[in-house]
């Protein structure tokens, strides 16, 4: 009942096809400007940063590999949000001020870091022990068989969940609306805030959300498929 009068009356449909007009332009601007910038941002960034800690797992310093672990279960082990709220309302009271976009940058590339890092330790560790031997039997050092022949064999083991991570990180770009990132999602909350049409808002949102990931899918698999064609041959 409560649906059927909601939707029954002419003028509240025409007034949500009048506010979804003028409320989706902003909202993919807000995608545009924000959210797609700080996805590809805090995921190079992030990605850089797991390379190095998924070495440090895996090298024979003991420093080294007691940082990565501490780091690696520390991220792992709390919340995305508290992260955020740690770096952006919490160092302040230390006298570190971060503006908006940076921390969220910082946080996101913290948490893809962690657990990009254990996606690529674990895509090193599956090559066979043979392929480090054949580096070292042609002459080549420890650091020359990782780059040469270890790192791209991971590279490709690695490649999907690497890019779901990456899909993942798209939407998880949301929270920054919590630290007064002005993305997407606040976009679509300050717009709801002054015509209390939230259903109708948050489903755009989602909507932009769904249609940027289903596009990163595609690539994804195009990618996976020309991987697959040149291993086959």
């Amino acid at each position: 009942m409560y649906l059927s009068s909601i939707f029954a009356s002419p003028e509240r449909v025409t007034r949500l096809i009048e506010i979804g007009k003028n409320s989706f332009q902003p909202l993919l601007e807000g995608a545009i400007a924000y959210t797609i910038p700080l996805t590809l941002i805090s995921f190079i960034c992030g990605l850089a940063l797991a390379i190095f800690t998924a070495l440090a797992r895996i090298s024979g310093n003991k420093i080294l590999q007691t940082i990565a672990r501490i780091y690696v279960s520390a991220i792992r082990g709390t919340p995305l949000l508290v992260q955020l709220f740690i770096i952006f309302y919490g160092l302040p009271t230390i006298g570190v001020i971060i503006d908006p976009f940076p921390s969220a940058i910082i946080g996101f590339s913290l948490n893809v870091g962690a657990y990009a890092s254990e996606i690529i330790r674990a895509a090193i560790l599956s090559i066979p022990k043979g392929q480090w031997e054949a580096g070292y039997s042609i002459g080549m050092s420890y650091s020359q068989t990782l780059k040469r022949i270890i790192l791209p064999q991971a590279s490709r083991v690695s490649l999907p969940p690497l890019s779901n991570s990456f899909i993942s990180l798209v939407k998880d770009t949301s929270l920054a609306s919590m630290i007064l990132v002005t993305e997407m999602f606040r976009r679509a909350q300050e717009i709801a805030a002054t015509n209390y049409e939230f259903l109708l808002l948050y489903t755009q949102a989602a909507f932009i959300y769904w249609v940027i990931c289903f596009m990163l899918s595609i690539v994804q698999g195009r990618i996976e498929r020309r991987l697959d064609r040149y291993i086959s041959s």
